[in-house]
């Protein structure tokens, strides 16, 4: 029996993970992101508070609110964005289902931001409604999210893909989805809203750019072994192929013709 309904756990390496992954992504979940004329922005799922402090950075003429549903990750982004300036007097984070906020319809929000959230939330078009029911009329709403099924890696790994698959199961058996990315579009526009763009981003990494492939690799092979605890747990795969991706990941980081080739989607959308 899982512990936890999030795929990844809530330990202290996990946060610290997130806060290295937010980072280590920033110039690719951010390159087309402006909220520069926003001046309340709604943050759902802002667990840890990585993502708050850039987009706090980024936009430093802005105001957050932040909602999330686990009382440590809130706890870990208050001590993180405490002591950080940037952040002072500009955010508040409250602990609220996102699929059931208490704040009042078209609320003072006249933007949304959502980063890695929907494929863990069983019900993702409710947020989605949501959302579009505290915010103004005429907000953005920016969401990032996963598209599992495009991950490559080259020289092949055969427990890696085994294990990988075992991933996107429970991510699935845990109520989320890891393939959301592809369905942004539909689930926008079955809730209403209006200019709705997806776009398609692509990190493909290989002997051009040897230096972030490599970082890439490292990067990666760190979600992999996040998720491990609660995949042996659920008997979905086994120590031996953890260990044996674990000694894969290691081979194609040195590898000097390793390929990586991940897509994920974009989307960007209006209230009416």
């Amino acid at each position: 029996m899982l512990k936890e309904k999030y795929l990844h756990g809530f330990s202290k390496t996990e946060q610290e993970r997130l806060m290295r992954q937010a980072r280590f992504l920033e110039n690719y979940v951010y390159a087309d992101i402006d909220l520069s004329s926003v001046d309340n922005i709604l943050e759902v799922g802002s667990g840890v508070g990585a993502q708050t402090e850039i987009l706090l950075r980024r936009f430093p003429n802005a105001q957050l609110s932040c909602i999330d549903f686990s009382e440590s990750q809130i706890a870990t982004a208050k001590q993180f964005l405490s002591d950080n300036p940037v952040a002072t007097g500009r955010y508040e984070i409250n602990q609220m289902d996102a699929t059931d906020m208490d704040f009042l319809s078209n609320d003072k929000f006249d933007g949304a931001f959502l980063c890695w959230v929907l494929e863990h939330i069983p019900n993702p078009v409710k947020v989605l409604s949501e959302i579009r029911r505290v915010l103004k009329p005429g907000s953005v709403v920016y969401l990032t999210e996963v598209l599992n099924s495009s991950f490559f890696l080259d020289p092949y790994s055969p427990n890696t893909w085994q294990y990988w698959m075992r991933f996107n199961d429970l991510q699935y058996d845990m109520g989320g989805d890891p393939f959301i990315g592809a369905k942004l579009g539909n689930m926008l526009q079955s809730v209403g809203y209006t200019n709705i763009q997806t776009t398609v981003k692509t990190i493909h990494l290989d002997n051009r750019q040897p230096g972030k492939r490599a970082e890439m690799i490292t990067f990666w092979a760190d979600l992999l072994m996040s998720g491990m605890p609660n995949l042996i747990e659920a008997g979905y795969v086994d120590q031996e192929t953890a260990d044996k991706v674990k000694e894969e990941m290691k081979a194609v980081s040195k590898n000097p013709n390793a390929v990586f080739f991940y897509s994920f989607v974009q989307a960007k959308a209006y209230t009416s």
